[in-house]
């Protein structure tokens, strides 16, 4: 389906791909890049890991020059025909199956998507280059490395979950397309991100649900658990910002920088930069809610990581200051959404 006007006659809009563009990640890339003036063509597969009504919510918002098309990014030939129709200048590769803990029951959703998926991007991208391919990794491949904060150059050699993994090999495949058919690719490693229209799996959505209906939030690894809270507008604009930011072999923008010494191609930590503690990460929510949490303390879960933070020296260096929104303003403003979009 189509939404939203054409852009003005004569106007050099440039087109972006944008996968997992209903998720919650995707839906707020989307937004921006239309804001930004691009034409964005939007493909997700509207999967029931979490609530397909909600993506469909999310895809109504979005207003202007937008094509969605529903599909799966592991379909043969899905993406190929998308980039032979559209020729696109931006891809931004976020559609994944998602979740350390639901790759321990079901991998071979991730197998299908993350590598699968990937390598139809790859393929398509070698037939129809775009001008620069961005695609999402995760803070969870620094596995068992437990020096901090992570630097892009740290070891990430020991995945601690299946998630881990397929998100380290799309790293390596992406490093190959690139050093084989020269396409500039930017590769993120993301950090724990919120916000509003949030996953429903993820901690800050599933607390604020239970405190409000008055039961019990399980808090793992008995609360000692750190991690780099990522407000969503704060990530959208770091992702942005490097669009333009083209990896070109030898040209390094610091010492820090992870470009391959033989590919057009880096990874990037978009991060806070500032740890918090699990502990203030509930009473932020407490304080947005007004209600106090009943907390069922409960030893660490298999796959997860006691603590990330991330090194974002080589994302300065690249596009300058970033924004950091405040912890509490940033949870006030989830609740309110939760708030109005449940009707709470």
């Amino acid at each position: 389906m189509t939404r939203g006007s054409q852009s003005v006659p004569g106007s050099a809009a440039k087109t972006a791909l944008v996968t997992g563009a209903a998720g919650f990640i995707g839906f707020h890339c989307c937004q921006a890049l239309m804001a930004a003036g691009y034409r964005v063509v939007g493909l997700d597969a509207l999967s029931d890991y979490y609530d397909v009504a909600l993506k469909r919510d999310r895809l109504t918002q979005l207003e202007g020059d937008f094509q969605f098309v529903e599909g799966a990014v592991e379909a043969p030939g899905l993406l190929l025909d998308l980039f032979a129709s559209h020729k696109f200048d931006v891809v931004i590769h976020l559609a994944a199956q998602a979740g350390v803990r639901y790759s321990i029951d079901n991998p071979r959703a991730y197998l299908d998507s993350n590598i699968s998926g990937t390598f139809e991007l790859l393929e398509a991208a070698r037939a129809y280059p775009p001008r620069h391919m961005l695609l999402a990794s995760s803070s969870s491949a620094y596995g068992a490395n437990t020096q901090m904060p992570y630097g892009e150059s740290a070891p990430s050699d020991h995945p601690l979950s299946f998630y881990a993994a397929t998100k380290k090999a799309g790293e390596a495949m992406a490093h190959s397309y690139a050093h084989l058919y020269n396409l500039p690719i930017t590769l993120f490693r993301f950090f724990t991100v919120y916000g509003p229209w949030g996953r429903p799996d993820m901690a800050l959505f599933k607390f604020t649900r239970a405190i409000l209906n008055g039961q019990p939030i399980d808090v793992y690894n008995h609360g000692d658990m750190k991690r780099d809270f990522t407000y969503i507008d704060d990530l959208v604009a770091g992702i942005t910002a490097l669009i333009d930011q083209v990896p070109e072999i030898d040209k390094p923008v610091s010492a820090q920088d992870s470009l391959s010494p033989a590919a057009p191609w880096r990874i990037v930590n978009l991060g806070n930069s500032k740890p918090v503690a699990l502990t203030e990460f509930i009473a932020a929510i407490e304080a947005a809610t007004g209600r106090v949490a009943q907390q069922n303390l409960l030893p660490m879960q298999a796959g997860d990581l006691p603590a990330t933070w991330a090194d974002t020296t080589l994302l300065e260096a690249l596009t300058g200051p970033q924004q950091h929104t405040d912890l509490r303003t940033g949870v006030a403003r989830f609740v309110q959404w939760y708030r109005a979009y449940y009707g709470v």
